[in-house]
């Protein structure tokens, strides 16, 4: 093979019309090292004193540094994988929970989210911002140190691509919001709902894929963190604290999750389309995790084992004090 590009090579899936990145540079990074941790203040990526800090990933799948996004013409085809991946730190302390964080921490978290999504929207190869997290050994996680991700993509990936059509299409059919109406539906009927303030509400969907799967969406309509008020990041902060609080008080101990931050494309206009917050957690009892294996793997339909009627009230019971 010739000398790969720092980031990933971007090949073309003619049967299923997606993108698939090849970033095999990405096997040498560090694995749940021992006695070393490149996050902690001082240690050389990090700097000596941070609230919150973020830095490009040392094994980026997307980078501005490989050969130019286009779209794909033939049966076999490949593209640079332009774009970012950055690496959001969301404390210096290397065993703080995610769920110990003040809403004030949690706070500065969502405006580096912000700030770095309008610095990446502002870049013309990037069409789409992803505002991840791992957490979690079950998950996947290769670092302990409390962190999320940032990946800025070239295209829409295929999921985002589903929620922004169907919500398009609604609001053509209907001419209403597709998530106004979820809201308006889970806020009457109540079981569903585990926490809300005057912003946002956090609720288990009716068809929730994961185990006490959860979303927060916004009381106002909004596309993505660079259109979200100052007045409204402590609301989200405080929320996301709250669920955080709540995962890991379930079953007593850290709940393996993944978070992600949903949001339109950085190009165009997209009224139809809201910004919200999902976590996807795949522990489905206290000694049992959720596998995603043959049938949702291979098929794409999920198979949840728990009623989300009743994982919502047991979230909302396990909301601690303040």
């Amino acid at each position: 093979m010739s000398e790969q590009p720092e980031g990933g090579q971007l090949r073309w899936h003619p049967l299923l019309r997606e993108w698939v990145v090849v970033a095999a540079h990405r096997q040498h990074r560090p694995q749940m090292p021992a006695d070393w941790c490149p996050f902690c203040p001082g240690s050389g990526q990090a700097p000596a004193e941070y609230d919150v800090f973020l830095y490009p990933n040392d094994f980026p799948a997307f980078s501005p540094n490989t050969p130019e996004y286009r779209e794909p013409e033939g049966l076999f085809d490949t593209a640079g994988a332009r774009g970012a991946c950055d690496v959001v730190l969301y404390h210096p302390g290397h065993t703080i929970l995610p769920s110990e964080l003040s809403v004030e921490h949690w706070s500065k978290v969502v405006r580096l989210w912000r700030k770095r999504t309008m610095e990446l929207a502002a870049d013309p190869d990037v069409r789409y911002v992803l505002v991840f997290e791992n957490t979690g050994v079950a998950i996947g996680v290769t670092m302990p140190h409390p962190h999320g991700q940032i990946y800025a993509f070239p295209f829409i990936p295929p999921l985002a691509q589903r929620v922004i059509t169907s919500s398009r299409e609604y609001y053509e059919a209907t001419g209403k919001s597709l998530f106004e109406e979820v809201i308006e539906k889970e806020r009457t009927g109540r079981v569903r709902i585990v926490a809300e303030n005057s912003r946002f509400v956090a609720f288990v969907p009716f068809a929730a894929r994961f185990p006490g799967e959860v979303h927060i969406y916004p009381r106002r309509q909004f596309e993505g963190l660079w259109q979200i008020g100052e007045d409204e990041v402590p609301q989200l902060a405080a929320l996301i604290r709250t669920i955080r609080r709540a995962y890991d008080n379930l079953y007593g101990f850290p709940m393996p999750l993944m978070m992600v931050l949903r949001q339109a494309p950085v190009r165009g206009e997209h009224p139809y389309f809201r910004f919200h917050v999902e976590f996807l957690p795949i522990q489905r009892s206290a000694k049992k995790l959720k596998y995603l294996a043959a049938v949702e793997t291979t098929s794409g339909v999920f198979l949840n084992d728990t009623w989300p009627e009743e994982r919502a009230e047991e979230l909302r019971k396990a909301i601690p004090a303040e």
